[in-house]
Order: structure tokens, then sequence, then C-alpha cells
């Protein structure tokens, strides 16, 4: 099914105790599309994105995955259907240097069982290649790197593992306006290569900048899913706010 999204969610729920944090939420990411989620704290963006990594299963509601229906109830359930998730802690060891990093948990081994250095130092170089990156030396200890090359590290080891999909939660939160600039090219670079990407940020200048599509939640459901180049950045805040879509969409 070439012509079916990368993921389709209907009809998504999920509560804890009486709260219902995402209420009947539906969305849909192709190939090479960047869809920006948006809404206030508290709206369900978190626990949407956590369901969709695995983190928490779905009450109800159904996932499909490149037109096929799937069982995501773990965060292996995930990264096996190719769907990678880069959370704003980044999650890297910073005494470690960029190659440890791209594959902590996952390292390449010889046929002997021992960690394949030179395999993994390779990799690396192609995975940054492919996302025309440059950083200043592979094994300069993450600690040592600026904000906006840690995060190129994450989003290099997500895609290095074959992410089809990545949700990315504020990436550049934090950032100079340098190394957001350097974030974006990477996003719209990756999209450029088929990779389907949610974006989730307080930034929507930045949002608007990258995302082709906008999905507004408030109080854990949809207000709707609106192409960015039909609405205003006033638009989508009021969606954000007010709870409800621009008046020319309404009718």
């Amino acid at each position: 099914m070439t012509d079916a999204p990368l993921i389709e969610l209907k009809d998504i729920r999920k509560s804890f105790g009486g709260v219902r944090a995402v209420d009947g939420v539906s969305l849909t990411l192709r190939r090479g599309e960047v869809l920006g989620l948006l809404g206030h704290n508290g709206a369900g963006k978190s626990t949407l994105i956590k369901m969709l990594s695995g983190v928490f299963p779905a009450d109800s509601g159904e996932f499909y995955v490149r037109g096929v229906k799937s069982d995501i109830r773990s965060t292996w359930d995930a990264k096996a259907l190719g769907i990678e998730t880069i959370y704003q802690t980044l999650a890297l060891s910073e005494n470690l240097d960029s190659v440890a990093n791209l594959f902590l948990g996952r390292e390449m081994t010889s046929f002997a069982g021992f960690m394949d250095e030179v395999a993994m130092e390779r990799a690396a170089r192609d995975v940054l290649d492919r996302m025309k990156l440059r950083l200043p030396g592979l094994h300069k200890l993450v600690s040592n790197l600026s904000g906006g090359q840690r995060q190129a590290i994450a989003i290099a080891r997500a895609v290095q593992f074959n992410a089809e999909v990545l949700i990315m939660d504020e990436p550049t939160a934090a950032l100079g306006p340098e190394e957001t600039q350097r974030v974006g090219e990477i996003i719209v670079e990756l999209a450029s290569q088929g990779i389907g990407i949610v974006l989730i940020s307080h930034d929507i200048h930045d949002v608007f900048r990258l995302a082709h599509r906008l999905l507004v939640m408030r109080n854990g459901q949809m207000v709707g899913t609106v192409r960015t180049e039909d609405v205003t950045e006033e638009d989508a805040l009021a969606m954000i706010i007010a709870g409800t879509l621009p008046a020319a969409m309404a009718r």
C-alpha cells in the first residue's frame, strides 16, 4: 500500500483515573511531511506521542503503520515499526563520545562478539553525511558539545536505526538562533529524504517555518488539523487558546 500514510491514528483515547488525557484524537503523517503538534501544557500532546512511541498503551483506538493495522504496546514495538522519539532531555551519555552515543545499547559487534569500533565509526560518518552534518570530531565527549550538536547526535542516532517516523519533542528548546536554524535545516533535509516528522514545539514561529500541517489539541481533544499555508500564526494561537477553528474554516 504505497499510497498509505506512514502513520494513521484513529480515535485514540487514554485516561488516567478519571482524567481523559487524550479523548478521540486522529492524525495522519505521510512520507516527507512535517506535522506540527501544538497546544498548551496539559493539552494532551505528550500523552499522545507517548502512545505513538509505545511508552503508554492506548485505552482504545486504532494504529496503522504504512497502511497495516499495528499494535504499539511498548517502545520496542514502536522501534520495530520504524518509529523513533527524541525527547527534550535527549538521553545522551555525557561521558561518552558521539560514536558511542549513536550506538548506545545497540552496539555493532564483530563475528567474534566484540564491539566493532571501526564499523561503528564508519556508520556514524555515513549517517552524519546523510544529514549533511559536520561535527568537530567524532571522539569528542558529548559533554563538550554545544546544545545544537547534542541535538544533532540525538537525531542521528534515530536516523541510524532506519527510522521512518521521527517524533521530536521541543528540538530547539534552549538553543540560540544559529543552532535553532541548523536543527531546522536538518529537519528539512530529513523530510526531503522521505522521513515523516512529528514536531512538538512551543515556538510557533519555528513550527510555521518547518511544518506542512498543524494539529492543535486542547484539553485532550483535537481542535483541528490545518495546512500551515492556509492559516496565520494568529489563527493558530486562537486555536490553541480558544479551541476553535478559524472562522473561514468553521463554516
